[in-house]
């Protein structure tokens, strides 16, 4: 195997940097003409990072990518997918109130000109998590880097008249619909003294970006046998999911800490039809994404295009271990759709098998 072609297949075999070569550096610099330099960057492998609940947003062909640690939530941007650039951090939660502990599975949100980003956070550290509630920040300026201003809790209950009155609320996700802006989450029916407590998607109408202008509606429970039978019966993360005509929501079930961990999906019956009347979403009769031996716990997900607009693309975490727990990577890859306009998102690919990058990607 002469010189040339050795070099090609390392760099195929180890998928780029992301698979664990420290950097391309490290071999013999390559011809700039050479075609099979370009080969190397045409594949990714997954994970691409450590992580969970991951969010992407494109934006003027940049992705923008939101996550939380520490209490902290940060934003990075990269015109690769694969590659979703350095973490910033934009917000730290205050020393004390509503949203001081626990900051969970942040979204970032360009709306009606300006960024936001929705998380839930709770007013005590650690479990019972019986204090999760749901807030937006804006950007005081043009950039998603912010800063960020403190718009406050989100009404999340029964009763808009009565602000005391808001519910627990995770995972809240913004979308538009027939020129509607509605937010979308997963909730309790009442506030518990248990975090095991069952999970229901609600839905309401929002007047801007940061306010709820109505109360909420259960438009799912978990009640199928896919979705039930273990710990916690639960129906989150909530992701709209428009093509073709045709509206989703694509959500979470089973219990996060477990490899059961799987995807369902509602169908708005028609476009047209109204979001917060229940009977209009018609549930999967099975799971959409779910676990395979060598990938486990796959679930809450977010959706996005390749850089020319030719791809659809899964972003989705995934358990590292069957062992109990919340020990997370991120993953991605490409999903197709039926003739009739349904998604297919097909198994989760096992890690280190080469994948073509996304189309346009350079």
């Amino acid at each position: 195997m002469n010189r040339q072609l050795k070099k090609l297949v390392v760099l195929v075999a180890c998928g780029g940097w992301l698979l664990g070569c420290k950097s391309s550096a490290t071999l013999p610099a390559p011809v700039a003409t050479d075609a099979r330099e370009t080969a190397s960057s045409r594949y990714f492998t997954n994970p691409i990072m450590d992580g969970a609940d991951p969010w992407v947003l494109k934006k003027d062909s940049v992705y923008y990518s939101c996550g939380s640690g520490n209490g902290t939530i940060y934003v990075s941007q990269s015109t690769k997918l694969t590659e979703l650039g350095t973490r910033v951090p934009v917000w730290k939660a205050p020393a004390s109130g509503w949203n001081a502990h626990n900051i969970w599975a942040p979204e970032i949100h360009y709306l009606q000109g300006k960024w936001y980003i929705y998380y839930a956070a709770g007013k005590e550290p650690g479990g019972p998590f019986i204090h999760q509630r749901s807030g937006v920040l804006e950007s005081t300026t043009d950039s998603p880097f912010g800063p960020y201003a403190d718009k406050g809790m989100l009404y999340t209950g029964d009763s808009l008249q009565t602000p005391s009155s808001v519910r627990w609320a995770i995972d809240v996700s913004p979308f538009y619909l027939n020129g509607q802006l509605y937010a979308v989450w997963s909730g309790w029916e009442k506030n518990a003294s248990t975090d095991r407590t069952k999970q229901h998607l609600y839905i309401a109408k929002m007047s801007n970006p940061w306010t709820i202008a109505s109360n909420r509606a259960k438009i799912s429970s978990p009640t199928e046998p896919w979705e039930t039978g273990g710990e916690l019966d639960l129906n989150e993360g909530p992701e709209l999911l428009k093509k073709k005509e045709k509206a989703f929501l694509i959500y979470s079930c089973r219990e996060s800490w477990l490899k059961e961990y799987r995807l369902g999906q509602l169908t708005l019956s028609d476009t047209l039809a109204d979001p917060m009347v229940a009977s209009n979403w018609v549930k999967s009769s099975a799971p959409v994404f779910q676990a395979t031996a060598n990938v486990l716990g796959v679930g809450h997900c977010s959706f996005t295009t390749s850089p020319d607009n030719t791809e659809d693309w899964i972003f989705y975490h995934a358990k590292k271990s069957e062992k109990p727990g919340w020990q997370r990577d991120i993953r991605l890859q490409k999903f197709t759709w039926t003739a009739d306009g349904y998604p297919v998102f097909g198994e989760p690919v096992p890690s280190g098998v080469p994948l073509p990058v996304p189309s346009g990607q350079r």
